[in-house]
């Protein structure tokens, strides 16, 4: 990392669109269910139609303060099955189970999937009573989909369908469990004990995983045993949760996982841009990839054509530090909740670019949702959809279920408990394939090797700005005010392959409140607004 000091400073906007010929559409319509509550930040399973819904929050963002986030009111201590063809639900509380499986099903942000019949729960955040705090638990529960559902339907006991083992390497809340062949992968995430506060007082203990945690299960229906192998650990780039893994099949036509954006970098409190492919060997950080939208975890889901060789991952809505306006990329260092669709598609040489897509969210929905596939849709073993097999021009590809409904974008710092809610509405998904006449817009900073990032944003006028190179060549930093002259033009010194931060401060009389970044290779450009605080 090089950190250059310069005295000048800013906040942001980016230029960054082209039309594009799209591969799809998609677009959604309401379902409500009479009687449904919201939940967010949720595990799923299915069978034979129906949904097995477990753990979660009951209400909307958590609150600032200390006393009231989190609270255990709002925690989901109920086992909740639903029925979207027949517009059915039913509940059953879990306080017949043991105290242990009741923590941690009604946990937070826990990692899931589902093998077969079989829904594995593990971690997740949550109220312990012997600790009379919340913790990371270090659990993986084993739950039996199929009659769990027939128990919570037919009003009949269920405790005999969950077996639960401890583990420390399973105490991981907001990182994501998912399979390539037959390993498991819990990707990302992170310990959080003790009770949360935005302050920063010593009120808990937070430690990255940073780590791709490689283990298999073995699971005779009675006894689970699980094997784990060398974990993979990257301090500067698997320092991420609260994110989306999505899972791929690669351009070798092998499967693997993208680990896209998620929070934080580790020199500054603003989500990473680029991603993390990995396969059942490795993993590889692409440099060359910057994704501007849906930075945290929200609804999506993974299709790929192989006759095409192209891998698309469509994200609905959510939280991101970037969004469009007409036409123009704006950074908010807040990270505003969005209403942004957009897919990453990566082709055959690998090349990965971003698109937003013309159809967006009905309201500031997403974070913490899930989409869930529906019946006899043709895919993978990995659950990623063949395109080439979707033969009708329209497909209900599946559902959006959950998350957090927000009322305004920003509502962290003045969050009282109603600014947002557990949304309860179900959207379905529907997959328009060959008779699409819309276009999707390119956001070209997606393929930009900057991956410029200004901090803070809005600013006092002190900042800094971040940017990638991926080779050493001349690079100039111009900055000029709203009316275009400028008052900043110097060709960088000192740069290095890699990540170089440059310290920047507005001269105290320029008065005015927006100020144009242009960060300019001979083959790169970057085009931002940045904002000054009054």
């Amino acid at each position: 990392m090089n950190i250059k000091n310069i005295f000048l400073g800013l906040i942001f906007i980016v230029n960054s669109v082209s039309a594009q010929t799209n591969p799809f559409d998609v677009y959604l319509e309401p379902l409500t269910i009479n009687g449904l509550s919201g939940v967010q930040s949720f595990a799923f399973a299915k069978h034979n139609g129906k949904w097995l819904i477990v753990g979660g929050r009951l209400d909307g963002l958590h609150r600032r303060q200390p006393f009231a986030a989190f609270d255990v009111p709002n925690n989901n201590g109920q086992l909740i099955v639903i029925d979207p063809v027949s517009q059915q639900k039913w509940t059953a509380p879990i306080s017949s189970l043991p105290v242990a499986i009741q923590e941690q099903l009604s946990s937070t942000n826990m990692q899931f999937i589902q093998e077969g019949n079989l829904l594995y729960f593990v971690g997740g955040y949550g109220y312990n009573t012997a600790s009379a705090a919340r913790k990371t638990f270090s659990n993986l529960t084993a739950i039996e989909v199929s009659s769990v559902i027939d128990a919570v339907v037919n009003g009949t006991s269920f405790n005999n369908f969950f077996r639960q083992i401890n583990d420390p390497l399973f105490a991981v809340t907001g990182g994501q469990l998912k399979k390539v062949y037959d390993k498991f992968y819990l990707v990302g995430g992170h310990k959080f004990d003790g009770n949360y506060n935005p302050m920063g007082n010593p009120t808990y203990t937070q430690v990255y995983t940073s780590a791709i945690r490689k283990f298999s299960i073995n699971d005779n229906g009675t006894t689970i045993t699980v094997t784990h192998y060398p974990e993979i650990t990257d301090a500067d780039n698997l320092h991420r949760r609260d994110y989306n893994v999505v899972p791929q099949i690669l351009p070798n036509g092998q499967e693997g996982l993208t680990a896209f954006s998620g929070v934080f970098q580790t020199a500054a409190d603003i989500p990473y841009l680029n991603s993390v492919n990995i396969d059942s060997t490795s993993y590889t950080v692409n440099a060359e990839f910057a994704q501007y939208y849906n930075h945290y975890h929200c609804a999506n889901f993974p299709v790929y054509s192989q006759v095409s060789n192209q891998m698309h991952s469509v994200f609905f809505g959510g939280i991101a530090q970037y969004y469009d306006s007409l036409g123009t990329l704006v950074q908010n260092n807040n990270v505003p909740f969005v209403k942004t669709i957009a897919r990453v598609t990566r082709n055959a040489n690998g090349l990965m670019e971003e698109y937003k897509l013309p159809v967006e969210m009905p309201s500031l929905l997403g974070a913490g949702s899930e989409f869930i596939m529906a019946d006899n849709i043709p895919h993978y073993s990995n659950d990623v959809i063949k395109f080439d097999e979707l033969n009708s021009d329209t497909t209900l590809l599946g559902y959006i279920f959950g998350g957090i409904s927000s009322t305004a974008p920003n509502i962290f710092f003045t969050n009282t408990g109603t600014q947002s809610s557990a949304n309860s509405t179900i959207f379905k998904v529907f997959f328009v394939k060959n008779n699409s006449t819309q276009t999707h817009v390119l956001n070209k900073q997606s393929v930009n090797d900057f991956q410029m990032q200004v901090y803070p944003n809005p600013n006092n006028g002190v900042f800094k700005v971040k940017f990638n190179l991926t080779k050493l060549e001349k690079v100039t930093l111009k900055i000029s005010d709203s009316l275009g002259e400028d008052v900043y033009n110097q060709e960088l010194e000192n740069l290095t392959v890699g990540e170089n931060i440059v310290k920047l401060r507005i001269p105290k009389n320029q008065t005015a409140q927006y100020f144009i970044v242009n960060l300019e290779t001979v083959s790169n450009k970057a085009t931002q607004k940045i904002i000054l605080e009054p």
